[in-house]
């Protein structure tokens, strides 16, 4: 009987899947926190008017 459950030969797979799952859901996560708090164009907004000043001032 404990030979039956000594076979790993598909763990890689399914601890992969695992991963891309739980990568996929954090991802989400970020993406809607990031769109309805308004944080994502306040900060490219900073960063362009970071860049343009620092292009202006040379």
């Amino acid at each position: 009987m404990m030979g039956m459950w000594s076979d790993e030969s598909g763990q890689a797979t399914v601890e992969y899947a695992l991963v891309m799952v739980a990568a996929g859901a954090i991802a989400l996560t970020l993406i809607v926190w990031a769109t309805t708090t308004g944080t994502l164009p306040a900060f490219f907004d900073a960063v362009m008017a970071r860049i343009t000043d620092t292009a202006v001032a040379s």
